[in-house]
Formats: structure tokens, C-alpha cells, sequence
């Protein structure tokens, strides 16, 4: 395992669609691993495969409690097939360091997806589980937090970002 690169708005990458997974290979499952602990070093709930630069329809979540043994799920080739309710949500992001938005997600969703081996299963989600599942899909579709943002607020993050971007790159 190895823990990877995760890439900070504004890169381009992060716009970039997740394609489907054809098959699980021996090079899926690493990956799937590398994600599991580039986001447990970060430390974060949810990651995306676009948010390491790998744009393929994966992502990793776990939303267990500090303390409490780890909830690791694997999505590959998840699709989001029945939404209920509605609940706003503080939500952060790695690709976002500092950055906090309140966003409205449905409050109970039910996803479809293949686990790490490539067998199918649907999950009913809840509370933090449904609102990081509906965070890393949109990851997969291209869609960021910023994008939930005001104009006001869009423009100070963008100019924050960048600014932190430019400092890395001329470091």
C-alpha cells in the first residue's frame, strides 16, 4: 500500500469524470488499498479515485467513529438509485483543505455499486454515510464543493485556493 497525492482545487484533474471499472484487476484492488490509506493518513471520511488523479468511478468511505473499528466501504461503479428527505450538512473536503460548506443533501439514500471483488450489492444510507456517499459520487461526476457555494463565497475560496497554490508551486 502506499499512501498517494491527493490534489487540491484548483487543479483541472478534479473536473476530470471518473469512467467506469470494466473489471476488477489486481491494479483496481491496489489502488482501491492506496485509497483506503491516503484517506486514513489525511486524516478523512470519503475519497474519490479523481481526488488522487486516477479518473475511474471508485471511492472509499468510512464514517466510524474515532475509537471505534473502522467501517471501510468500497464503491466501484456506484450510481445513487433512490434519494429521501432532506438534511443540510457541514461538510469539508481533502481536495478542499480549510474550506467548510453548508450543503443540502438528501437525508436518506439508497446506492448501488460493485465491492472490491466486483460483486454487486445496494446499501441504505443515512446521516454522515449518505451525505460522504453523496459527496465522493459527485467527485466521480466532476462536481465539487465549491460548485454548492454562493457567488461571494466561490470567489474568496477560488482566490484563497489558488493563492496556496501558487505558494506550493513556487516553493
Amino acid at each position: 500500500m502506499a499512501i498517494r497525492t491527493i490534489l487540491h482545487y484548483p487543479d483541472k484533474r478534479l473536473r476530470e469524470v471518473g469512467a467506469r471499472v470494466e473489471a476488477i484487476t489486481p491494479e483496481i484492488r491496489q489502488l482501491i488499498d492506496d485509497m483506503a490509506e491516503t484517506m486514513y493518513a489525511a486524516p478523512g471520511v470519503g475519497l474519490a479515485a479523481t481526488q488522487i488523479g486516477v479518473p475511474v468511478a471508485i471511492f472509499v468511505v468510512d464514517t466510524a467513529e474515532e475509537g471505534q473499528p473502522s467501517q471501510l466501504r468500497v464503491f466501484v461503479n456506484p450510481v445513487i438509485v433512490e434519494r429521501e428527505g432532506e438534511v443540510t450538512w457541514n461538510e469539508g473536503c481533502l481536495s478542499f483543505p480549510e474550506v467548510h460548506e453548508e450543503i443540502d443533501r438528501a437525508a436518506k439514500i439508497r446506492v448501488r455499486a460493485q465491492d472490491r471483488n466486483g460483486a454487486w450489492f445496494e446499501l441504505e444510507a443515512e446521516d454522515l454515510l449518505a451525505v460522504a456517499i453523496q459527496h465522493e459520487l459527485e467527485h466521480l461526476e466532476g462536481v465539487l464543493m465549491i460548485d454548492h457555494m454562493g457567488p461571494l463565497k466561490k470567489r474568496i475560496v477560488h482566490r484563497k485556493l489558488q493563492k496556496r497554490a501558487d505558494e506550493h508551486a513556487s516553493a
